[in-house]
């Protein structure tokens, strides 16, 4: 399947991260770790509890507005023939991944609300409630390095996908891994634009 012809699919978003996701990502484990994204929550969570796509499947669209935004700023800074810096695997696993460690994060609560005739009802919302409590980023390694083997290049562009809004931030890791390693840039560079273009984020993650 083209890399055109992917950025064109219309359908929901669970078919069209699958389609993606089968399409270029080939390598010993692969299909494990669908199986896996598809028996947990990655398929239903929110990408956050209120500030972008806090809703239903927020998270897998998400994650392929990232993939779009990837492809389209590889494209523009290696070219055409950017498959030759990087394999389109690398681009759609690093992209559709990186937020792999918000699964089993979001927890759906109910809190009193008045609606608009004054009477109280039960809102749901969104909030943290980690299973596992092992950071962001390297969360996302951790979990996708348990299925498949990653470069080295793949893990750190995960690993530092949030860039300066990484707790981690202060120390010179952040910039060492960004200078060494342009996919880190941007993936990073992606997932801004998809959070507060594409997604109009009011605050952020």
């Amino acid at each position: 399947m083209k890399k055109q012809q992917i950025k064109d699919i219309k359908q929901n978003p669970i078919e069209e991260f699958c389609e993606i996701y089968e399409a270029f990502i080939e390598r010993a484990g692969a299909d494990k770790l669908l199986d896996y994204l598809k028996k947990s929550d990655f398929c239903t969570a929110p990408a956050s509890t209120r500030f972008h796509l806090a809703e239903e499947s927020g998270l897998i669209k998400h994650s392929i507005n990232v993939y779009k935004r990837l492809v389209s700023l590889v494209e523009k800074e290696y070219g055409e023939d950017w498959e030759n810096v990087y394999s389109h695997e690398t681009v759609a696993l690093v992209s559709l991944l990186h937020d792999a460690c918000k699964i089993g994060t979001y927890k759906v609560d109910y809190r009193n609300v008045k609606d608009s005739t004054g009477a109280w009802v039960k809102e749901p919302f969104y909030k943290v409630e980690e299973d596992l409590p092992y950071g962001h980023g390297e969360k996302s390694v951790y979990i996708v390095s348990g299925f498949i083997r990653l470069s080295r290049e793949e893990a750190m562009a995960i690993n530092w996908h949030m860039g300066g809004f990484d707790e981690r931030a202060k120390s010179f890791a952040l910039s060492s891994a960004m200078a060494k390693y342009p996919l880190a840039v941007m993936l990073h560079t992606a997932d801004f634009l998809a959070t507060y273009l594409d997604e109009k984020s009011i605050e952020g993650k």
